[in-house]
This record gives C-alpha cells, structure tokens and sequence, in this order.
C-alpha cells in the first residue's frame, strides 16, 4: 500500500481551472452529410470536463456521469468547436463540471452555441480511491449562478437516486 498523500486542501478559484479547448472538425469526425457525430463531440467534451476538473483536484479523476447533455445546433467539418469547461461546484471529492460547446465557421468568423453539458467527475489518489478535493471560491455573479444551479441538479440527482434505490428494494422483498 502507498503513504498516503499529502493533499493542498486550500480553496481555489473557478478561473484557476477553466479550460478553452478548441478542436478543428476533420472528415473522419463526420457522416457523409458533414454533421460531426455526436460521439465525437462528446468525447470533446468529457476531455474538456476531465482537465479542468484535474486542474482543480490535482489528481486524477473519473467520470461519474453526464448529468444532462443538449445538442442544440450541429456541427460540420471544417469549422472551429470550441470547448468551454469549467467547475460549477465541489462536494467532499466530487466536483460538477459544465461544458458549452461552441461552433465557429473559420472563414467568416459567425459562432453559435451548439450545445451545453454537465458533468461529474470523482478525484482520485494513487491508489485509485475517492479524495478530498478543494473547496470552490465563485468570483463573479455567473460563478454563483452556475453553483446555485449546480447545486440544484445535485439535490435532484440524489433524489432520483434515493428514488430508485427504494424502487429496488421494493421489488426485492416482493
């Protein structure tokens, strides 16, 4: 077994983990209509939510869940998407990650938002078991909306769980 590590548990800001990762659309991302695939855009993001949550944890993380994933508008080859990720709120050693994705045509500069993400992510210690993360300072007034609307979707995400559980246990003892 390894010692355990020594963790920096100080707080840290959302800016300090952001992530702009921008990722050229090829062919082999793509139908033969030129829409990227969903999968692709995924994998961008869940990349995205990956590193800003290691930035925060400074650790390696999982990926619990996508919470929630809206494509909105589609992308094609050639264009610019870009993934924006950042840590909308921690718990002890879990951290809510929101991804927005958008699309820009490289030639005449025109973006659109094509579509929003939310993710968790568990940090991890060397020997691959949950850890404390740091806390979360919100900066502005968007960090504090995105914590309080996080904060939201964690509340019904452990309701549903809650919910389920019973129903399994319902049916068991049936």
């Amino acid at each position: 077994m390894t010692p355990p590590e020594k963790r920096n548990l100080e707080p840290k800001t959302v800016s300090a983990s952001r992530v702009v990762m921008p990722q050229r659309m090829l062919p082999p991302d793509a139908n033969p209509a030129g829409n990227v695939h969903g999968g692709v855009i995924l994998k961008y993001i869940d990349t995205a939510g990956g590193i800003a949550a290691i930035r925060h944890a400074r650790s390696a993380v999982v990926t619990a869940s996508i919470d929630r994933m809206d494509f909105l508008k589609p992308a094609y080859i050639g264009e610019v998407v870009t993934f924006m990720a950042s840590v909308n709120l921690v718990g002890s050693t879990s951290m809510e990650v929101g991804v927005r994705v958008e699309c820009e045509n490289p030639i005449t500069g025109e973006t659109r938002h094509a579509g929003s993400a939310y993710l968790t992510y568990v940090a991890l210690d060397a020997d691959r078991r949950p850890h404390a993360v740091p806390p979360l300072i919100l900066e502005t007034e968007d960090d504090r909306r995105r914590n309080r609307e996080a904060a939201a979707r964690r509340e019904a995400r452990l309701h549903e769980r809650r919910r389920e559980r019973d129903s399994q246990r319902q049916g068991q003892s049936e």
